[in-house]
């Protein structure tokens, strides 16, 4: 396997990123992550409270007030749920400093529809 592959691997993989800079040259930054915890095994209620109520299934979610990752338990909303989106691959800019670490893009529910929370960098 290649140097390229292999720092692309690492990257996938919560590791390294490598980037091109303006003058050509590659130079490999580390990213450090708060990595989103593996998906919870819910056990959805077999009947609905209501006729036409639909289940939002659990996700996790970055809490940014407790720097840290927040299950948010599925639940019955009174409206038809769609499937949550596809990830979104982003590729994280340099970090602002060494104490910094990625956060990644997810899908969260709020105001009845899911919405895409961008990546960002959290000290």
């Amino acid at each position: 396997m290649n140097a390229t592959r292999r720092n692309l691997f690492a990257f996938l993989a919560g590791g390294a990123l490598v980037a091109v800079s303006s003058s050509g040259f590659a130079e490999e930054i580390i990213i450090r992550e708060h990595a989103m915890p593996a998906m919870r095994v819910e056990v959805i209620p077999a009947q609905p409270p209501h006729p036409g109520w639909s289940w939002v299934r659990g996700h996790w979610r970055w809490g940014p007030r407790i720097g840290q990752w927040v299950w948010a338990p599925g639940h019955w909303v009174e409206r038809v749920v769609p499937a949550m989106p596809e990830l979104i691959i982003e590729t994280p800019p340099p970090p602002p400093s060494l104490r910094h670490f990625w956060v990644r893009g997810h899908w969260a529910w709020e105001g009845n529809r899911w919405q895409w929370m961008r990546g960002h960098w959290v000290a």
